[in-house]
């Protein structure tokens, strides 16, 4: 079918209105916490509290004392969501710095009811001013931006001054986990491992071409099954800091 000018204008059009319904109810969830300056070291609630979270997620947010899971850039959240199902003894905290991909997974875990899952709008790159030390005790890292050009390599998050940031917060023996269809990134990930002289715990390419080694490696997200549908491979691996 050709698609006339109108036609793609008012999909475009559709799209912003659709975004814009996501960012406002994603303002009015209870279980999205938002950091809408990040100059400013300080989360915000849907009823617009200041929140100092940092040391505290636990005793403000979860009201419990059960071990904390980060996924960073969460995209829709569905990691985040379906371990939360999968290990209801545990708390997990989506992050994302944009709102309509919290949306999805923010609602799904409001409609189930699921007391073990936040989400934080954030750039990940402030996050030691939201978390304190050992306050983190598994970290995910699922599908992220791989930003293929070299000028660009302080922006992955596997870089060296992210590594830096985490260990910041994690407790000690924690794990870190890498799942993504970028080989490059995948593989550049172990290189930093490797020279920063960390501990590589596991390392698979193409994960799906043999039996899982791990049964929480099933959770698929909205990319990863659009990945496979165009014959991508997945690689999986994990790390913690010696």
């Amino acid at each position: 079918m050709e698609l006339t000018i109108p036609f793609i204008i008012c999909q475009f059009m559709g799209g912003r209105k659709n975004k814009k319904k996501k960012i406002a109810a994603v303002d009015t969830f209870p279980n999205v916490f938002q950091n809408p300056d990040f100059q400013d070291p300080h989360l915000y609630s849907s009823e617009g509290q200041q929140l100092d979270v940092k040391g505290k997620w636990n005793e403000l947010i979860f009201k419990n004392n059960q071990p904390i899971t980060l996924e960073l850039a969460c995209g829709k959240g569905e990691y985040t969501v379906n371990l939360a199902k999968k290990y209801p003894e545990r708390n997990f905290i989506g992050i994302d710095f944009r709102g309509p991909r919290i949306f999805t997974g923010a609602k799904i875990a409001l409609d189930e009811q699921l007391t073990n899952v936040a989400f934080a709008r954030m750039k990940i790159e402030n996050i030691t001013n939201f978390f304190a030390t050992e306050e983190v005790a598994e970290i995910w890292i699922t599908f992220p931006d791989p930003f293929p050009k070299d000028k660009h390599e302080k922006h992955r998050l596997t870089f060296p001054k992210f590594l830096e940031r985490y260990k910041q917060i994690l407790k000690k023996d924690a794990i870190l986990q890498l799942k993504t269809d970028d080989i490059d990134l995948f593989r550049y990930t172990k290189s930093v491992i490797e020279s920063e002289k960390l501990n590589l715990v596991y390392y698979k390419e193409d994960i799906y071409a043999t039996p899982l080694d791990f049964e929480v490696l099933e959770i698929k997200t909205f990319y990863e099954k659009q990945f496979l549908a165009q014959g991508k491979s997945i690689n999986y691996l994990q790390f913690k800091f010696a």
